[in-house]
């Protein structure tokens, strides 16, 4: 057996750290023909143990696709993932997803952190790694609560597994011997210290306590957090220094300032008569160095976090009230006067911490490998997909940044940002939307949104024929003369207008744009301009097929394309650039929707070999990864990933529907399918761009993870994807009747 854990590891000063070496060796003493590896989360370079065999960039995404693939590639049958937000990259720690969707073997998780009140992005990291893992662990009974009340996840691959311990053989004389501490009475918090864990609740307490209680020292032993020393340096450390001195107590508390050994730890804890947990909120699901007290066997004082609640129960410990001195105080003053009442309580938590012993631990762990690892032989599987599982369709967000003049093209979340104003592109593209829902989506606004959009554009077109694109909220236009891209759009949906309209006084308005800008065609320099001018051609002759001087401009424009394709291409880069940009799709889209009009099997050929090369760069392991716009791609070099954009995957949907309908190849259809399904997760992140309460689509896939602005092109990209797969599947059924 060969397993692989994803974490932080030794020497980073982490409690995941810790907690993975310790795993690691637990799960070593049951097996003896186990190979056990760490795929190491690293924030710097770390002089690592050489069961270390992968190191990953934490900031850097690829780094998440490299070590995946490494694991694929080395024969591990399982993977342990140990998942906290904070250790790997990207918004909420989202790069972690790329790399388990990546893997082809099992997965369990565990769960060191699961939060009451996630935002967007941990909810939704949380909801996908459960998705992906053959078995859950976590370390509480509330985190099963969690799960289910806030998560809404299926349970039933969740195990109960508590945090391990080491095992404690010093009695508490020769450990106080050992520490200097003979004839003390030793009150012990350790771990990394930070405002949230409460200290000086003890501290101001303790002023009453050695009133009764000469020989007590209280020792706070850990450094300052990583991330409190970045931020604050050592504020809190010296805001607590600063109040035993007001109290007086320099004798009675010891700061250790470093991060102990685990020898070193296991002394101390063995040497205390109480310890002490003051967090100062309840928010709090698994406590390492709690676990560590109960195990060794102390008389535990606590703040009732969730974590506290549940492992101090039947008598194992004390909980008093956040952020109370004179409780805390009193609860000590009458423990340390108790020995009796410390006895109990010490002979209850070491009971419990036998059962929880790493030991023990690594035992149930154990069992676990060898149940999860025979269940599956890879789990990528073929997925089916039917429209009833497509979200429901909505106006909402649409109609939300629609008002009067037209559709505004951006949003701040989901909310419309007047400041950026309008653009003819993104009126366009709602126009094109609104005629292609006619059929399957209507509603009584429909009519409305129609002329409001195609007002727009009547309004934005110059004398000459021309456009302008942008403008603002003041209705003040921005350019003189808009983009091509901007043009062939508009081209391409006043096409389809002409094609579905069954109003004639919206043809007429139509009939009367389209064919006063018809003049510019073939002046159009942009491939992508020609592309979407070619596509609104097409609409046209649909209903107008014998229009001979239309089919001459289309393949005009079409030898424009196939031109830029032989100055471009080679053996390894079969484009129409020497790069690959935005809205790739259109391309090899435009060739393959003219070739039924001009019976031209070159064109044909073109599109579908373009395609095939589009494919090879943007499909991986069956689902879409497209090329992001942070950077181009070009011969030779990696493809970015960062800035992947809606527009791009809806013109890979169009794209696959119309090889589909010229082929009848069901890899097409599927393909088709994979595309769109991008927007619903399965993406580089695995994380849906679809809103499920806005009705909204975001805006990308970047760097730090998803934009959550949902304005208007990825909103309307969206829905023109959900119109074709959707009408798609109802033809696909017609033509199997």
């Amino acid at each position: 057996m060969k397993i692989a854990y994803i974490s932080t590891y030794l020497p980073k000063e982490c409690g995941i750290a810790t907690f993975t070496s310790d795993l690691l060796h637990a799960v070593a003493l049951h097996n003896q023909n186990l190979t056990q590896h760490v795929i190491a989360v690293a924030d710097r370079p770390y002089n690592y143990p050489r069961e270390v065999v992968f190191t990953i960039d934490q900031h850097h995404q690829l780094s998440y696709i490299e070590a995946a693939n490494y694991i694929n590639n080395n024969g591990y049958d399982c993977v342990i993932l140990e998942h906290e937000y904070g250790i790997f990259g990207g918004n909420s720690g989202m790069y972690i997803l790329s790399l388990i969707n990546a893997l082809h073997i099992p997965l369990l998780v565990n769960f060191h952190t699961i939060l009451e009140k996630p935002n967007v992005d941990e909810k939704a990291i949380l909801i996908e790694i459960v998705k992906r893992a053959s078995i859950v662990v976590v370390m509480s009974n509330y985190a099963i609560t969690l799960l289910k009340s806030v998560y809404r996840v299926n349970t039933t691959k969740v195990r109960l597994i508590h945090h391990g311990v080491p095992e404690f053989h010093l009695t508490q004389e020769e450990a106080k011997a050992e520490k200097g501490l003979s004839g003390k009475k030793v009150l012990l918090t350790f771990g990394f210290i930070g405002r949230n864990k409460g200290i000086e609740t003890v501290i101001e307490s303790l002023a009453e306590v050695v009133k009764g209680e000469p020989d007590l020292l209280y020792l706070i032993v850990g450094k300052t957090h990583p991330n409190v020393l970045a931020h604050s340096g050592e504020e809190y450390r010296e805001y607590l220094k600063s109040l035993v001195a007001s109290y007086h107590l320099d004798e009675h508390v010891q700061f250790v300032n470093s991060f102990v050994s685990q020898s070193d730890l296991v002394t101390y804890l063995s040497a205390c008569d109480v310890y002490v947990t003051p967090y100062v909120n309840e928010a709090q699901i698994t406590s390492g160095t709690l676990s560590y007290a109960i195990g060794a066997g102390a008389a535990v004082v606590s703040t009732p976090y969730w974590h506290a609640k549940e492992l101090l129960a039947e008598g194992r410990g004390v909980l008093v009230e956040f952020k109370n001195p004179t409780v805390m105080a009193a609860t000590l003053a009458a423990l340390f006067s108790n020995q009796e009442y410390r006895t109990t309580l010490r002979d209850n938590a070491r009971a419990f911490g036998k059962e929880i012993t790493w030991k023990n631990i690594g035992l149930r762990y154990t069992r676990l490998l060898d149940k999860v690892i025979p269940s599956l032989d890879g789990f990528k599987e073929s997925v089916t997909f039917s429209k009833d599982e497509m979200p429901k369709f909505s106006w909402k967000h649409i109609d939300r940044l629609t008002n009067q003049v037209g559709i505004l093209q951006h949003a701040t979340y989901s909310l419309p940002n007047y400041k950026e104003g309008y653009c003819l592109d993104d009126n366009a593209r709602a126009l094109l939307v609104t005629l292609l829902a006619e059929r399957d989506f209507a509603d009584k606004k429909l009519d409305r949104r129609i002329s409001t959009y195609l007002s727009y554009i009547y309004y934005h077109q110059r004398e000459d024929g021309l456009f302008h694109n942008f403008m603002s909220f003041q209705h003040n236009f921005l350019d003189e003369v808009g983009s091509e891209d901007s043009f062939g759009r508009t081209m391409w949906a006043l096409g389809v207008l002409l094609r579905e309209t069954k109003l004639t006084s919206y043809y007429q308005m139509g009939h009367e744009l389209f064919f006063r800008s018809v003049p510019h065609f073939s002046q159009l320099r942009s491939n992508r301009a020609i592309a979407y001018t070619i596509l609104g051609i097409a609409e046209y002759l649909h209903h107008q097929s014998n229009d001979e001087v239309m089919v001459e401009l289309m393949r005009q424009l079409i030898g424009k394309l196939m031109k830029e394709y032989e100055a471009s291409a080679a053996d390894d880069w079969q484009w129409f650039e020497p790069v690959l940009a935005y809205d790739n799709a259109i391309l090899p889209y435009a060739l393959l929707t003219a070739y039924p009009f001009l019976n031209d099997e070159s064109v044909k050929h073109l599109g579908l070999l373009t395609m095939t090369f589009l494919e090879s760069m943007t499909i991986q392991n069956g689902a879409l990864s497209l090329v992001g716009n942070q950077e181009w791609a070009k011969k030779g070099k990696q493809v970015s990933k960062f800035g992947q954009q809606p527009l791009d995957v809806t013109a890979m949907v169009f794209m696959y529907r119309e090889a589909f309908r010229l082929t009848n190849k069901k890899v097409y259809f599927a393909r088709m399918i994979a595309s769109f399904r991008w927007f619903l997760g399965e993406n580089d992140l695995k994380l849906g761009l679809y809103d499920e309460e806005t009705k909204g689509c975001c805006d990308g896939l970047e760097s730090y993870g998803i934009n959550r602005n949902q304005g208007a092109e990825s909103t309307l990209c969206f829905y023109l994807a959900y119109i074709v797969v959707y009408c798609a599947f109802i033809d696909n059924a017609q033509d199997s009747k």
